[in-house]
């Protein structure tokens, strides 16, 4: 995929399988659309210094399909896969060839991204194994294994009055307020979806960055014969972090000044952006909370200078506890000892983080499959504080700063069972990449079945 958090975490887990069996190797086709610095500057490390055993296959860029404007995301992203089959089925035929001359070394299987599921075809044409990696949850796989069942049956969009669904993996019935926005676009995002989903069966396995310990319910339900073998082989994380900005140092001098545990850290993903209203009921509702604050705020065009957007005063106000910045270098804080909360849009990473540094989150999902992520981690894990389960970055919905004010005194409650558990979570997280860990354990098997399957 184009965007630069799936290739960092394909990257990591590529490090992983060499980690555990130094004979294997590690081609990367990296695909790209638009312009897009961190990618750009990402892709161009690897290339010049490429970790051992990795290497990185830049295929050219295509021209954006013609689609009409109204198109939803994800039917542009479908569209933008069907141009790169061709592309990498060259790539492929080129490195079947160049094995196939070398007794050494033997191709074990195509690892496609999760939109790349169409191209099991491409495996398929090489009489490769395929193996889609999900960087998102357990809980996720769920809803594609339900999609295409659901589709039999009715097959349009969903609907808003629609009633729960049983999911497989979600121990309870989900309404239909937390499912992705595509499953609801009558603009193609829903067939989208459903051609994705659709092709899951055709994969000889399904790799996910989650851990048995926080998802052991949905990966039992999975391994009922019915459904391609699931290897969860997490958490999957880029300790190396990425920044790009000068201000990081700014933002780390100003948490060592902190006492433990008593910031509050708000950010919500390289897309996560608001409109002038809600960032105004933000910022009260983090002032009437008396809580430290480090917020990394981005706003929503045309506006692009966010001071203009707080409340009059507000940043004298707190002047001293707290902090406004565009970005943040988010593992960096989350580590750091300061930090007591996170109100978070619940990208599927940013909830790993959280966990893997025992940091209580708040739910703010945006976008994508982050309302079925912060679901799951309020109604079916208890592992975090409900703000929102269903807002939607494009609704005109505003959080009202009493709302938040209360969450953020939740959250900072260093007494709750939550805290305690996410501790307890995070202690598991960390054990199952040690060795004889659970997922250091399903890479092995993975690796197994890879080699057994040639």
């Amino acid at each position: 995929m184009p965007e630069i958090g799936h290739l960092v975490s394909i990257v990591k887990f590529a490090k992983l399988l060499i980690d555990h069996n130094d004979r294997i190797r590690v081609t990367i086709l990296s695909m790209k659309w638009f312009p897009d610095a961190a990618l750009d500057a990402y892709t161009k490390s690897l290339t010049a210094l490429p970790p051992d055993g990795i290497q990185l296959i830049d295929l050219p860029r295509v021209d954006p399909p013609s689609l009409a404007p109204w198109k939803s995301a994800e039917s542009v992203i479908d569209a933008f896969i069907k141009c790169y089959i061709p592309l990498v089925r060259n790539a492929v035929r080129d490195i079947v060839s160049m094995k196939c001359s070398s007794d050494e070394t033997r191709i074990a299987g195509l690892v496609l991204d999760l939109f790349c599921s169409p191209m099991v075809d491409v495996a398929t044409d090489f009489d490769l194994p395929s193996y889609i990696f999900i960087t998102s949850n357990a809980a996720f796989v769920g809803l594609m294994f339900y999609l295409p069942t659901r589709h039999s049956l009715n097959r349009s969009e969903f609907q808003s009055s629609d009633p729960e669904h049983v999911i497989p993996g979600l121990v309870n019935p989900v309404p239909t307020y937390v499912l992705p926005s595509a499953v609801f676009s009558k603009d193609e995002g829903y067939a989208a979806y459903v051609k994705v989903a659709e092709r899951f069966k055709d994969a000889k396995g399904i790799i996910i960055n989650t851990f048995e310990e926080v998802e052991h319910y949905a990966l039992n339900c999975f391994s009922n014969g019915q459904n391609p073998p699931v290897y969860p082989v997490g958490p999957v994380i880029n300790f190396n972090g990425l920044s790009y900005s000068d201000s990081d140092d700014k933002v780390m001098k100003w948490l060592d000044d902190q006492p433990q545990s008593s910031v509050v850290f708000l950010c919500f993903g390289s897309m996560g952006s608001f409109k002038a209203p809600q960032v105004k009921e933000t910022a009260l509702g983090l002032e009437q909370s008396g809580f430290r604050f480090l917020w990394s705020l981005r706003v929503q065009p045309p506006q692009n200078d966010a001071s203009k957007m707080l409340p009059e005063g507000f940043l004298e106000r707190v002047q001293g506890r707290g902090m406004i910045c565009s970005w943040a270098p988010q593992l960096k804080v989350l580590a750091h000892k300061a930090i007591g909360g996170f109100i978070s849009h619940c990208g599927w990473n940013s909830i790993l983080g959280s966990l893997w540094f025992g940091v209580p989150i708040v739910t703010w999902p945006l976008y994508a499959e982050q309302q079925v992520n912060a679901y799951k981690m309020v109604k079916e894990l208890g592992l975090a504080v409900e703000l929102r389960l269903n807002y939607r970055k494009d609704s005109d919905e505003v959080v009202m700063a009493d709302e938040i004010e209360k969450a953020v005194g939740m959250v900072m409650d260093g007494r709750s069972e939550m805290r305690k558990k996410v501790k307890e979570m995070g202690e598991m997280a960390r054990k199952s990449v040690m060795e004889g860990g659970t997922s250091v354990n399903s890479i092995g098997k993975l690796i197994e079945d890879m080699i057994g399957n040639n």
